[in-house]
């Protein structure tokens, strides 16, 4: 396990210190949290846009996608209970 030293100012100091306090951790636990959770949220940010950028290199490749009305449709459809609509087949746009 590596060392690492930051410099906090002594006002995000104390905000961190009452936060860990209130969170009933140590300071240096809540740190280590903090951090955890942003670079997790960073690499799911990054899973998502790559992901979003593959769909799209899909779409202008193949031309084929659902219109956002039938979509929506779906999708409201399918979180009404009981209902089983057939999801939407992709297509080449204007067809």
């Amino acid at each position: 396990m590596s060392t690492t030293t930051i410099r906090l100012t002594d006002e995000l100091k104390a905000r961190v210190a009452a936060a860990a306090e209130h969170a009933d951790t140590t300071p240096h636990n809540f740190i280590l949290q903090a951090i955890a959770e942003k670079t997790l949220q960073e690499e799911l940010c990054n899973d998502f846009n790559e992901e979003a950028e593959k769909r799209y290199a899909k779409i202008i490749a193949t031309g084929e996608t659902i219109p956002w009305h039938e979509m929506r449709r779906y999708l409201e459809s399918h979180l009404t209970a009981g209902s089983h609509q057939t999801r939407p087949v992709a297509r080449k746009l204007g067809c």
